[in-house]
């Protein structure tokens, strides 16, 4: 498995895959404070996107792989990319 409970943090490394969002789902509805540590993750099933989307916990650690880390990752804390690269320009 990719997911793991550490402590009061859910740690997803490598690829992350569909069965790791039922693991996911119910440490995070046990614990709402729990937080999600990106850091390791190299990809995640949409099953585990839509989890981390739906029940919104706080992220830490930017993942590896710029897609997760530029886009995925934005989204999950409600950044806009576009409109983050834009005010760059």
């Amino acid at each position: 498995m990719s997911v793991r409970l550490d402590g009061n943090v859910i740690i997803l490394e490598g690829l992350c895959r569909v069965e790791d969002a039922e693991p996911l789902l119910g440490w995070l509805q046990a614990d709402r404070g729990r937080m999600v540590d990106l850091a390791g993750a190299e990809h995640l099933h949409a099953a585990v996107l839509q989890v981390l989307m739906a029940l919104r916990p706080t992220i830490r650690g930017a993942a590896g792989d710029s897609f997760l880390r530029d886009w995925i990752a934005p989204a999950l804390v409600g950044k806009n990319p576009v409109e983050s690269d834009q005010r760059g320009s």
